[in-house]
């Protein structure tokens, strides 16, 4: 079954089809992970987005039902140099083709994956297509240029109510703006008594929930497009700790006064390298973005930079002067990635227990 890639400058790809059978539209992006691609594929961040995996071999250990990041996957199409017809690990229960034909997502290999990551990578992310090849190319770049990408992907992703996941520990709420799985996994390792609200929780309802610390997630899109967000967040500062990872990071930034930007073509894949500008320490994250905190919108805000990239110097952390605040832009959780930062978890909760007991002794 042939299909193809068209991007929107009118590049070209023929492939063999795999998965559903579904023409999609979206952003083309790269991920350069050499494993984890079955949380790549249900990471909410990735909603409305062709992702192109630049490792070679995609599919080799199948999909297990341990590794998800969300119930239902919300990428738009998966492109691959070669995908594995016969799987073999011991947890695997469905091949990567069973999985994408059975969640509707279509799937092309056969393509020169490195080609396509140097075009990203020199013209930025582009629109693009995933489509059979008998369909014209003229009319399907037609449809390109009349089309608009999504900017309400936070409202596909998000709960559409508040649930709770026990503990018995300090009770964190977490807004979910695409949130991954692995950040409840971690916080429920630490016994954390969870409750997960929408996007559009106003931050009066976060505070009627009694909360010991506040956990804004990751997600997909431009930060700018979820102004209630924002709103909530300038309502909260202050009030109990806040740790924010990757949009949660971004959103962060905004309702303290400083500015985001579109990346060239983002962060996403499980090697990059970040210095914690207090310690001087370096740890390799995992990533998964296309914006950033503009680094010379800082000034004149509550903000400090306390994490770089190594590779552009891009801002990966900020914490607040006044309150007990701090958000990074890669994934603590991994999730897939390197554990490096796993331990921001526990520094979190630190600063919850401190501020609870502050809290608690001025009571008394």
């Amino acid at each position: 079954m042939k299909r193809q890639l068209i991007l929107e400058d009118g590049t070209i790809f023929l492939g063999e089809g795999f998965g559903s059978e579904v023409s999609k539209l979206g952003e083309i992006v790269f991920n350069t992970g050499m494993t984890g691609y079955q949380e790549i594929l249900s990471d909410p961040s990735y909603c409305g987005q062709i992702v192109t995996l630049t490792y070679p071999l995609i599919g080799n250990y199948g999909i297990n039902h341990d590794d998800f990041e969300s119930i239902n996957p919300a990428v738009s199409a998966l492109v691959v140099k070669e995908v594995a017809e016969f799987p073999s690990n011991w947890r695997c229960g469905l091949s990567l083709d069973e999985y994408l034909l059975k969640k509707g997502i279509p799937g092309i290999s056969g393509i020169d994956t490195r080609k396509l990551t140097k075009i990203i990578r020199t013209y930025g992310t582009l629109k693009a297509a995933v489509c059979s090849a008998e369909e014209n190319p003229k009319d399907v770049l037609a449809r390109l240029a009349a089309s608009n990408l999504r900017n309400d992907q936070v409202k596909q992703v998000s709960t559409k109510s508040a649930y709770p996941s026990p503990g018995r520990g300090r009770r964190i709420v977490i807004v979910d703006f695409g949130m991954k799985h692995g950040i409840l996994r971690e916080l429920n390792d630490r016994n954390c008594d969870c409750i997960v609200v929408p996007y559009n929780v106003t931050a009066e309802e976060i505070m009627n929930l009694d909360p010991d610390g506040i956990m804004l997630s990751n997600g997909p899109g431009d930060p700018k497009d979820v102004p209630e967000a924002i709103e909530m967040i300038k309502g909260i500062i202050g009030k109990v700790p806040l740790f924010g990872i990757c949009l949660g990071h971004q959103l962060f930034a905004l309702a303290s006064g400083a500015d985001t930007v579109k990346m060239k073509f983002g962060h996403r894949g499980s090697n990059h390298p970040v210095k914690d500008l207090k310690s001087g320490k370096v740890a390799i994250t995992a990533q998964n973005h296309g914006y950033t905190v503009d680094g010379a919108s800082i000034a004149g805000t509550d903000l400090e930079v306390t994490h770089l990239a190594l590779n552009d110097g891009s801002i990966e952390g900020l914490s607040h002067k006044t309150a007990p605040a701090f958000t990074v832009q890669y994934h603590p959780e991994a999730s897939p990635g390197p554990e490096d930062a796993a331990g921001l978890f526990d520094r979190f909760l630190e600063m919850v227990e401190t501020e609870r007991e502050e809290a608690d002794y001025a009571k008394a």
